[in-house]
């Protein structure tokens, strides 16, 4: 179905080059200097440039390697550099606030920023894009996956790869205790204590503990016990659904998980279940791997996946767009900047990017034999499943991330350290909205 030479796909787009300009002028016909290659008159963006910041990323190196063969349809010229996280945000601050024109093109983190892109005008919205070609068939990418790229309606950037929480358990373990896959919270957390046996350093849960770390965990909780971060521009926190959804993950990690869970992140989290010391951890299927090498797993062999369990208000993990690709709005090259996001995001481009490992965000690609077989099986269904039920959120919606990370995450380490789980959410809630009032000024 998919086909991944230089030669087919050259074919592919020289077949749709040739049928375009046939059906703007049908007296000419196109006659490409070389077999499989368009002339070029038939390259619709000759001498034009895009520059394009890139994150360091196995996504990065995949895209990285096929340009040319973009620069050989198009007639563009693409300067994709590629920049580490940190240094990423830095270049990108500095060339939004001078009003620079150069990147054309940039990958963020809409979770974390598209609020403040969007409000400064750092975007250029792509609704107008998004339809015009039906082979790229937009409606292809998971709801939830474009609803995390787009603000007050306008669709503010295209998914590269995403993020499903998933639950990760010990096959081995459930089986020779007689315990199914938990299909509810009820369930893991009664899974989890019977399982749970620190004196041989072994435990029945592990998951972020980090107050800022642990709010995209905790989320999947509050989300699937009814509850959000949010209603509107009020801050929810400290709702009954939400508390309940704070509980039983403060539970999870207080009663039945490791010491020093508190200062645990998704890296310290991940290395205690590779090791095989705990029956469950819940976490964004991404960082699967790191469970699964044989160079840092013990269990490797032994790890199953899961869609996550639902609560009162059914499973309702998150389904987030981790990193995705943007138009600067001051480009002078929107189309052509257009052009290679909608050719790094075509099912071709993203099918080799999921398979080396960056999950896509195209429904399609989770049910073909190619798009699903670097994955083990049960990981490949449970991030399919969540991709059609999942929530398009994981921290709260606002300016000040961080800081709004900060308040909420303080809710389960104040109940983890045994205090009133009620008072520190309303006391958070409190915080939140000063936080979400603040930012209204910004």
């Amino acid at each position: 179905m998919f086909k991944h030479s230089r030669t087919t796909a050259a074919a592919l787009l020289l077949t749709l080059l040739v049928g375009v300009a046939s059906a703007c002028s049908p007296s000419q016909e196109a006659a490409p200097d070389k077999p499989g290659v368009a002339s070029a008159a038939d390259k619709p963006f000759a001498g034009k440039k895009v520059t394009v910041f890139a994150l360091n990323h196995p996504w990065s190196d995949t895209i990285k390697g096929s340009i040319q063969q973009l620069e050989a349809s198009t007639g563009m010229k693409v300067d994709f550099q590629v920049i580490g996280e940190d240094q990423l945000q830095q270049k990108l601050a500095v060339q939004f606030t001078t009003n620079a024109a150069s990147p054309d093109v940039f990958m963020y983190r809409p979770y974390m920023d598209k609020i403040l892109y969007h409000k400064n005008g750092w975007t250029s919205p792509l609704n107008d894009y998004v339809n015009k070609d039906a082979a790229y068939d937009f409606a292809d990418f998971a709801k939830s996956s474009i609803e995390a790229a787009t603000i007050e309606n306008k669709i503010e950037s295209i998914p590269v790869f995403t993020d499903q929480f998933v639950l990760y358990y010990r096959k081995d373990i459930l089986e020779k205790n007689g315990i199914s896959v938990p299909a509810t919270l009820d369930e893991l957390t009664a899974a989890a204590k019977k399982l749970h046996d620190p004196a041989h350093d072994f435990y029945g849960f592990v998951g972020r503990g980090q107050r800022n770390a642990l709010v995209t965990a905790v989320s999947s909780f509050v989300f699937s016990q009814g509850g959000d971060f949010m209603k509107g521009d009020k801050a929810a926190i400290n709702t009954p659904e939400a508390i309940k959804g704070f509980q039983t993950y403060a539970t999870l990690i207080k009663d039945y998980g490791p010491q020093g869970v508190l200062n645990m992140s998704w890296p310290q989290a991940s290395a205690i279940f590779a090791q095989g010391k705990a029956a469950f951890y819940a976490e964004t299927a991404s960082v699967y791997k790191n469970t699964t090498d044989p160079e840092k797993s013990l269990v490797k062999d032994k790890i199953g996946f899961a869609k996550f369990p639902a609560g009162d208000a059914g499973a309702k993990p998150y389904n987030i767009t981790a990193w995705s690709l943007a138009i600067n709005s001051k480009s002078a090259n929107k189309d052509a900047a257009w052009e290679f996001i909608q050719w790094a995001t075509n099912k071709e481009n993203v099918l080799k990017t999921q398979r080396a490992g960056a999950p896509g965000a195209r429904s399609s690609l989770w049910t073909t034999k190619e798009g699903i077989e670097t994955y083990p099986a049960d990981l490949a269904e449970a991030i399919q499943e969540t991709m059609k039920i999942g929530v398009g959120h994981n921290v709260p919606e606002v300016i000040s991330v961080g800081e709004a990370r900060d308040a909420v995450g303080s809710v389960v380490v104040k109940a983890a350290l045994g205090e009133d789980i009620k008072a520190a959410a309303d006391q958070a809630n409190a915080e939140f909205q000063a936080i979400i009032d603040k930012d209204k000024t910004k």
